[in-house]
């Protein structure tokens, strides 16, 4: 067992009017929170919010970019260019980070989000850009994402703290993967269920996949995504069965 672990959400993703999630509520509930940074959600003013909500309940603040898909909420694949990925990641970091000072913090961490994040554990050439843009502006900043993947040996190789990810509100298919959304069971919504997968990830480092194969992941945070429904109760349900079991503590 871990005698620490992260607890991380996905969060700032509303855009002008519309609103996705309760951002108050989760921050108070977790340890780090990955912010959209324009590109896939969020703006300006949102990021701003999300930056003194982390200052005001201790909450490890990450940049969270995407692909520039606003519409598709980043969950589409894109051919993007290695080069542009990495132009586009320093540009949603940099806005976050100017926002983050002035709210009397900083970024913390980098972790992609969506259909960027999947391609990153798989498409070396990219993994290795955008690795490198995160060293060239801040070579003592780490990268939180998917074990043993593209990302993770990109980040070795350019010298940054890579720390592991594992998500209890999603299941695994057998090679480690996330399973696709739109599979039957791929998003876990029954709080106590996810609770009982935080637990074991933290117990044991890895979950059981959906045919029932033993998923090995190690992770160094747990993520639980803000948009889900019932985000709330689930994070709130996760956090405590955590507590009375490990010490809850961000990792950057």
């Amino acid at each position: 067992m871990r005698p620490a672990i992260d607890l991380n959400s996905d969060l700032g993703e509303s855009f002008g009017p519309w609103r996705v999630g309760d951002d108050e509520a989760m921050f108070a509930l977790i340890t780090s929170a990955n912010v959209a940074c324009g590109f896939h959600a969020g703006d300006a003013v949102t990021m701003a919010a999300s930056a003194q909500l982390a200052v005001r309940n201790g909450v490890s603040l990450g940049a969270h970019p995407g692909y520039r898909d606003r519409i598709g909420f980043g969950r589409r694949a894109l051919d993007t260019s290695p080069a542009e990925l990495a132009a586009e990641l320093l540009v949603q970091l940099g806005s976050l980070e100017a926002l983050a000072r002035v709210a009397g913090t900083r970024v913390r961490y980098v972790k992609a989000h969506g259909a960027l994040y999947h391609r990153l554990a798989a498409d070396e050439a990219a993994a290795h850009a955008y690795a490198e843009a995160v060293a060239a502006y801040d070579p003592g900043l780490p990268i939180l994402g998917p074990p043993a993947s593209a990302i993770e040996r990109a980040a070795d190789a350019a010298g940054l703290r890579f720390a592991r990810e594992a998500f209890v509100d999603r299941a695994y298919a057998p090679d480690g993967s996330l399973l696709a959304r739109g599979e039957p069971g791929a998003v876990i919504g029954d709080p106590a269920a996810a609770a009982e997968r935080a637990l074991e990830l933290a117990e044991t480092g890895g979950i059981a996949a959906v045919d029932g194969a033993r998923v090995d992941l190690l992770p160094d945070s747990l993520c639980l995504h803000g948009d889900t429904r019932g985000s709330v109760e689930i994070a709130r349900t996760v956090r405590r069965a955590l507590e009375g079991t490990v010490e809850l503590r961000p990792f950057a």
